[in-house]
């Protein structure tokens, strides 16, 4: 037992960090910083290859520091100031007068960045020339993950083989085999001093979403729900005020305001969904410490454990079906639930939202993020009141595990053929400018 709780906290260690920015376009930027830094010298042609999935999320959301959208800023940015040692923070360093340059960078010179042909969920190769040297990186299956590097025809690194090989593999990892039960006991067991590090994303997700409820950003679907509020249209409790805070911090991290996220599994609208129900179950409900770290450990772990099924980028939006199981399994602890209506609430989930498409990170993701953290809120609270999708129902299966695997092949399989779709329409809109 003692073997899994270790495992849980480097998970938890290991998908639970600050980023500053999308993270698709960020980890653009991080490629291209670190192609910049191999190559040594001025950039004169640059090639960016993304998968369809990162292309899709880059493509019209807003990138911290600068009034542009998209993933050719991102590239000019990591080229003229980026650090690849920060990691996903690297835009965090940049300073006005250099987000000014990559602007006047990205009006003077080609950036040529199209979809690559992969089935990967996280591909980005960058191949850059200078005057007289080379430089190529290559991140592959996390976005800070570099897997192949090369300066002037140098290889430094490369583990493409070692990736081509656990792809095949699939390597049995522990969220195949653990069930919710014993992830929800193994959390339960776990010190507060091991896992105290996830009451930061509170602060740092709750300063996001104070600045989207201040003013407008965005679509200001988080203001204009605390609007409706003070205007006695929706009533302040606890379903409202987890949709308001929550599309507040999309509106504010998806128009680019420079302020970090915690992210969960590699995004920031993850860390968003994950966190901010259960902080509006705590402003109501105010619980200890413990209790709410706990609940965060169970939402961070069983987000992880969804997208174990559905894949790391997916033509389902990641925050609607997977953080937001996420979160309503910890509300429905922190309700006192019991196994079965944490189940339950689980399954409730599945039930409503499985079928929101992604169509890449954009203003519009505060919508799906209001209705996946109002989802979670209800579905936790008529679970409390033993109100369960019954098994065989739908994709719902006859435990909860399977239903899990169930929405997983209905993300991965079943959608994408809808993920083409939706990235050639994109693609289409972004060829007309």
């Amino acid at each position: 037992m003692m073997d899994i709780r270790k495992q849980l906290i480097d998970i938890l260690k290991a998908e639970v960090k600050p980023a500053l920015g999308c993270t698709e376009p960020v980890a653009v930027a991080l490629a291209c910083a670190k192609a910049k830094e191999l190559l040594g010298e001025e950039v004169v042609k640059n090639t960016i290859l993304v998968s369809p999935n990162v292309y899709k999320n880059g493509m019209c959301v807003g990138i911290p520091g600068t009034e542009r959208l998209g993933l050719k800023i991102s590239a000019a940015l990591g080229f003229i100031g980026g650090h690849s040692e920060n990691g996903l923070r690297v835009l965090e360093t940049l300073t006005p007068e250099e987000v000014k340059i990559a602007e006047k960078y990205m009006d003077e010179n080609p950036i040529s960045i199209s979809p690559a042909d992969t089935k990967e969920k996280v591909y980005i190769e960058v191949t850059l020339k200078g005057t007289t040297r080379t430089s190529k990186v290559a991140i592959r299956t996390k976005h800070d993950n570099f897997v192949y590097l090369e300066s002037n025809g140098e290889v430094l690194l490369n583990e493409e083989l070692k990736v081509d090989n656990t792809i095949a593999t699939h390597q049995e990892n522990l969220m195949d085999t653990v069930t919710i039960k014993e992830l929800v006991q193994n959390i339960e067991a776990l010190e507060l001093k091991d896992i105290e590090f996830l009451l930061e994303g509170i602060a740092m997700n709750e300063e996001i979403a104070n600045y989207g409820l201040q003013q407008k950003t965005g679509i200001g679907v988080g203001y204009g729900i605390k609007k409706s509020m003070e205007e006695g249209l929706l009533g302040d409790d606890l379903m409202n005020y987890a949709m308001m805070i929550t599309a507040a911090a999309s509106d504010a991290r998806m128009a680019g305001v420079k302020m970090p996220v915690m992210s969960s599994n590699g995004s920031g609208n993850h860390g968003i969904t994950a966190i901010l129900p259960i902080v509006a179950y705590n402003k109501k409900f105010p619980q200890t410490d413990e209790k709410l770290v706990k609940a965060l450990a169970i939402s961070h772990l069983v987000t992880a454990y969804v997208k174990n099924y559905t894949g790391r980028l997916s033509a389902v939006c990641g925050c609607g079906v997977a953080a937001s199981i996420g979160a309503t399994a910890g509300i429905s602890w922190l309700m006192s639930g019991d196994e079965r209506q944490i189940e339950g609430a689980i399954e409730n989930m599945i039930a409503n939202l499985s079928g929101m498409i992604c169509d890449g990170a954009k203003a519009g993701c505060a919508l799906k993020l209001a209705s996946a953290a109002s989802a979670a809120v209800q579905s936790a609270i008529i679970a409390k009141h033993e109100c369960f999708v019954p098994p065989m129902n739908g994709i719902v299966g006859a435990k909860v595990e399977q239903s899990i695997q169930n929405l997983g092949k209905v993300s991965d399989k079943g959608m994408s053929v809808t993920d083409e779709v939706i990235i050639s329409v994109m693609d289409d809109m972004n060829k007309v400018d």
